[in-house]
């Protein structure tokens, strides 16, 4: 009898004569995510298994799987022979000491002797006589269930809990997108959501140092460095903006500041996404938020992105929802640190809302564009996560 951990994954059920490419590819993931911890990973019929580790690496494990996106459920099981009384010593160490419980047995080897009821029935007789009267069988709402699986191999698996993944498919199943990744709350969910439906998601941030402070800075990396858990490795690029703003300030409405700023982000952003091969931007952008995010304000920023599609998960979401998703994936903490992004600098009193293009456009005709952009790009970092 070993420890085990189970896996099992739901929506690639659904890929058909497909499947085997998400089967590899969530493989391939988790091996990346289980890299330098010993263990045996082997797939078997619609699951997985982990086993062969260090059972004080049980907890890793699963806290490290638990961020795969495509596994439904895990459990941490005991692997044994499949005959009653190996699997009833097995079951004996999910008991608890008093309380209602029900045994659930499912039999994926169809030849053997016993059906599911039977097993059931058998291994829940033995549980009450050695239970002596502490446990009661409850079918119903019992405080805890003993779950067993018969396999095709000969072997049992006998589990307590169900665990819930991540869920979503694999990651690298849908292509490459690029992340605006600012310092705030929405933007992290914005690039887990697109994750989670198989997008391998890198990261475009955009500071403006030396009028924001190297903190801004980490506190990023650190938002990137959560989000890679989940997207199994990302690639963080900063690029300075300060020059950009500096010219805006000094020759633009200052109402404009904003709107100026986020279609200059737009067009370094595509170019920037061309270069490493993505397909499309990401944005944590959630309509009429702040004085940006109107439909007015998307428009003015889509206008410039000439290929690309602009993917905004976030669009029809409150800030309720968008803290509770980030919250469950990690990052909220981190999200609300006080340091500031590079939108705060030279921020208007009133910035326009709904900006008119014939009005942007004669604010954008004081600008070199193309050389603001390129001093951009000369300045732009890379970060392995």
């Amino acid at each position: 009898m070993k420890k085990v951990i189970i896996i099992r994954y739901a929506e690639i059920y659904l890929k058909g004569k497909n499947r085997g490419f998400f089967e590899r590819t969530f493989e391939t993931n988790v091996h990346r995510v289980l890299k330098g911890i010993e263990h045996q990973f082997i797939k078997q019929s619609g699951r997985y298994l982990v086993k062969d580790f260090c059972d004080d690496d049980a907890e890793i494990i699963i806290e490290k799987l638990k961020k795969v996106f495509g596994a439904h459920t895990l459990s941490l099981a005991y692997e044994t022979a499949s005959d009653m009384d190996s699997i009833f010593e097995a079951a004996k160490l999910h008991l608890r000491e008093s309380g209602t419980f029900k045994v659930e047995s499912h039999r994926g080897d169809k030849k053997y002797p016993l059906t599911s009821v039977e097993i059931s029935r058998v291994l829940g007789g033995k549980i009450l006589e050695y239970a002596k009267g502490k446990l009661q069988v409850d079918v119903h709402t019992p405080s805890f269930t003993v779950r067993v699986d018969i396999r095709e191999n000969g072997k049992a698996l006998v589990f307590g809990e169900f665990i819930e993944g991540a869920n979503g498919m694999p990651v690298g199943t849908a292509g490459h997108g690029l992340l605006l990744l600012s310092g705030g709350i929405d933007s992290p969910v914005a690039g887990h959501m697109m994750a989670k439906r198989g997008l391998n998601v890198d990261c475009l941030h955009f500071h403006s140092y030396p009028y924001t402070n190297m903190q801004a800075k980490e506190k990023v990396v650190d938002l990137a460095t959560i989000l890679s858990e989940y997207t199994c490795g990302t690639k963080l690029y900063t690029v300075s903006v300060t020059h950009i703003q500096e010219e805006i300030h000094e020759k633009c409405r200052p109402d404009f500041m904003i709107t100026l700023l986020r279609r200059f982000m737009y067009r370094i952003a595509e170019r920037h996404a061309l270069r490493i091969g993505a397909q499309c931007i990401i944005t944590g952008e959630s309509l009429g938020q702040v004085a940006s995010q109107t439909i007015e304000g998307m428009t003015s920023s889509n206008s410039v992105v000439e290929t690309l599609p602009v993917l905004r998960p976030l669009v029809g979401f409150d800030k309720n929802e968008i803290i509770d998703r980030s919250v469950k994936m990690g990052a909220y903490e981190t999200s609300i640190l006080p340091f500031e992004d590079c939108c705060t600098v030279f921020l208007p009193d009133f910035p326009a809302i709904r900006p008119k293009m014939k009005d942007i456009l004669a604010e954008e005709a004081k600008l070199d564009i193309e050389d603001l952009i390129q001093e951009a790009f000369a300045s732009i970092e890379k970060i392995e996560l």
